[in-house]
């Protein structure tokens, strides 16, 4: 039996104040924060003598988080957030075909594929999911890669991930998680994901600065690089300028330069308590606060705007109607209640440190409102 009470404690944002919006950005808990310090009290008394245990702490991240999601070290590059990770995806795919995404897309997910004048095909959602087979309806000669969020930033919508791969065909199948990754359990080798990218300042738990990319080992194969640096070398520290030896753990070339060690290491150590507590049990209780926010809200007379029907693509966030979005959230925010104003209402988020006292201190708020 997991004590929730006593995991809430490793989150001090919970004693300052009611935060439901880590869809926005996660509160650090104590040992990310103590994590990355430790990092900047060194560099701060020493300098750069622990240079060489930096690298090795890296490649001990490295591997942690390709274990998260079911992948192999030599698959995983450590990046500052989604967009990063997007980029050296489409490094990799830019001659892979057209783009099939969707409506509830957030930028990144589409805008850098744009840039590079590949067509995008954009999937119409109805009543707020999209439909698997208007996936496959998209399909055609020209396109090679669907692109999608495994969950929607705009409404919650969550994917099936492991029947969108089966779907996949001969395409690309490219994940944003930046809305998912931390709170829901992936498998990129059952999933048939090709590629994947997620900050890590949501679910992630571990500050801006952090995130990962993962490409497959075949994908890796079938491409190259298009920016190196002096780190993506095999042997960096021969300072050759005249001749390139890539790594061959070929998703970590796209680490430019030096490291972002406390972004890195901030990361490890979200990953390590996640992993300490088990995804199964973080994904179960989010969703087991969300059901209690949504049943809590409808009952109110509050209008939930987010898919909730099925449980299946119910995720850990919830867009709430509301007519004047930014008065309402600055109005709880002066109760220390903390949500995301969206043009259709707020936004709110349970992650697995919350608990029922918060949400039942959103509702008494919420109906003072109505």
């Amino acid at each position: 039996m997991i004590d929730w009470s006593e995991i809430r404690k490793q989150f001090p944002a919970t004693e300052n104040s009611v935060y439901l919006n880590t869809a926005a950005a996660g509160p650090l808990p104590r040992a990310t924060s103590e994590t990355a310090s430790e990092y900047y009290r060194l560099m701060m008394n020493d300098g750069d003598i622990h240079w060489d245990e930096w690298l090795a702490e890296r490649e001990k991240v490295r591997k942690n988080v390709a274990r998260f999601i079911n992948a192999e070290a030599d698959e995983v590059a450590l990046t500052i957030n989604t967009s990063t990770g997007m980029n050296v995806i489409i490094d990799a795919l830019e001659n892979h075909g057209e783009v099939i995404s969707c409506d509830l897309e957030f930028p990144v997910s589409t805008l850098p594929w744009m840039n590079r004048r590949i067509p995008i095909h954009v999937v119409r959602s109805i009543a707020g999911q999209v439909g698997i087979q208007d996936v496959r309806d998209a399909m055609n000669v020209r396109t090679g890669v669907i692109c999608l969020s495994h969950v929607q930033f705009s409404n919650g919508f969550r994917s099936d991930l492991e029947e969108l791969g089966n779907a996949k065909g001969g395409h690309a199948f490219v994940v944003n998680a930046a809305q998912s990754a931390g709170a829901f359990a992936i498998d990129v080798k059952r999933m048939k994901i090709d590629a994947l990218c997620s900050t890590g300042h949501k679910w992630m738990l571990s500050g801006y600065g952090s995130g990962f990319v993962y490409l497959s080992r075949e994908l890796q194969a079938a491409s190259k690089p298009h920016a190196i640096g002096w780190l993506s070398l095999q042997d960096p520290f021969t300072m050759r300028n005249d001749e390139a030896h890539l790594r061959h753990d070929a998703a970590a070339r796209a680490e430019l330069g030096c490291p972002h060690y406390a972004g890195i290491f901030a990361l490890g150590a979200s990953v390590d308590l996640i992993g300490s507590i088990g995804i199964e049990n973080v994904q179960a209780r989010a969703l087991e606060l969300n059901r209690y926010l949504t049943e809590r809200l409808i009952d109110s007379g509050w209008k939930v705007l987010s898919p909730i029907d099925d449980d299946r693509t119910r995720s850990a966030q919830t867009l709430v109607a509301a007519g004047d979005p930014g008065q309402l959230v600055s109005k709880l925010a002066s109760q220390k209640i903390i949500v995301t104003e969206k043009p259709q209402g707020i936004r709110v988020a349970t992650d697995f440190f919350n608990n029922e006292a918060d949400i039942d201190r959103l509702i008494e708020a919420l109906t003072k409102e109505q």
